[in-house]
């Protein structure tokens, strides 16, 4: 699988726009510096965006992606590392559409959650919600919140310069679980499923399925297929088996990595409380490299690349364990890094025609 720094073309690719994980900000002087997590699945000139983390926008600017060419925004899970930024996409990426009769852009994710996770066990105290009115909102009132509190400026861009109506350029909707599966989040947040077609718009197919990030809920995987190829993309998640499901056979997989043993040493300048409380949710919802590469070959898939690397500034020889489990090819891209997708049959074609034979 073909990977370089330059603008994707035809055919369908992956640009790591951002692979950093975390809710954190790291030197961007560095020259290894790894932007918030986004990644875009780029099909036949069509663009679709996986998670806005920090700098998501400026990040589609440096690949050459055009904000018009968004066909789709997939957001994993609500975690503000996955979301932070899909405000300044829109308010700002927005206005590049003026005179544009692309549109509108459909923005999918989790829904409402309904439910107040529970405390954790290292917590003494009950904490009372952060807006208790309106704890667990989802995807589609999300976009809404966020673009009301930007509405000074929409109105007056709008009226003085005819500037896109926003709410009517990007439309937030949740993603509905099918009812048989059991889903709850707090009781079954990552019941065994088969996946489910959320998007299709011609040119991909786009499945879901129920990952385990807890106690965040729901949180998805997503499978992007194509004439192309195929691509599944994690989201945060420990090991799954309903991702092996989802990405069966798959031509690409982007798999999220953490470093277990460093991020003890991080935590360990903190409280005891917060130490247990921090690691405990990294085991029970993360994957070390190890597992990723053990999942990749349970899946069968062609290509395994690491993003979402918590810590971002690990050392790359830490991503390489994934090796011990996975003998295809992997990859540990940077940001702005184009991967190509082909399917094993397009290959076969490509090299039959290379020698004359197709």
């Amino acid at each position: 699988m073909h990977t370089d720094s330059a603008s994707p073309q035809q055919g369908m690719s992956v640009v790591t726009l951002g692979t950093a994980g975390g809710p954190i900000w790291t030197s961007s002087v560095s020259e290894n510096h790894r932007s918030g997590i986004a990644t875009a699945v780029v099909v036949g000139g069509n663009v679709y965006l996986v998670d806005c983390g920090s700098g998501v926008g400026q990040r589609m600017v440096d690949a050459g992606l055009r904000f018009t060419d968004l066909r789709g925004i997939f957001i994993t899970h609500l975690h503000s590392d996955h979301t932070i930024d899909l405000n300044s996409l829109m308010v700002m990426g927005g206005l590049t559409f003026r005179g544009s009769s692309a549109g509108p852009v459909p923005i999918l994710g989790p829904g409402q959650r309904g439910f107040l996770p529970p405390t954790s066990p290292h917590i003494a105290e009950e904490l009372e919600a952060v807006f208790p009115d309106q704890p667990t909102p989802g995807t589609a009132q999300m976009v809404d919140l966020l673009l009301r509190a930007h509405a000074t400026d929409l109105n007056d861009r709008r009226r003085d310069t005819l500037a896109p109506a926003m709410p009517e350029l990007f439309l937030g909707r949740d993603i509905t679980i099918p009812c048989h599966v059991g889903f709850h989040p707090n009781d079954n947040n990552h019941p065994d499923m088969e996946p489910f077609e959320i998007f299709d718009d011609g040119h991909v197919r786009v499945s879901a399925i129920l990952v385990q990030h807890r106690p965040v809920a729901p949180a998805f995987a997503f499978r992007f297929d194509s004439e192309y190829g195929s691509v599944v993309i994690s989201g945060d998640t420990a090991a799954s088996g309903n991702l092996v499901r989802l990405a069966k056979g798959a031509d690409l997989l982007l798999h999220e990595a953490i470093d277990l043993d460093e991020m003890q040493r991080i935590y360990g300048r903190a409280g005891q409380a917060d130490r247990k409380a921090s690691m405990e949710h990294h085991r029970k919802a993360h994957t070390p490299p190890e597992e990723a590469g053990a999942l990749a070959a349970a899946a069968g898939v062609r290509t395994l690349a690491l993003h979402h690397l918590v810590p971002a500034n690990a050392s790359k020889e830490v991503w390489l364990r994934a090796a011990e489990t996975f003998t295809g090819e992997l990859l540990i891209p940077q940001d702005l890094q184009v991967i190509d997708v082909r399917s094993a049959e397009e290959m076969s074609r490509a090299e039959l025609t290379g020698r004359g034979l197709s």
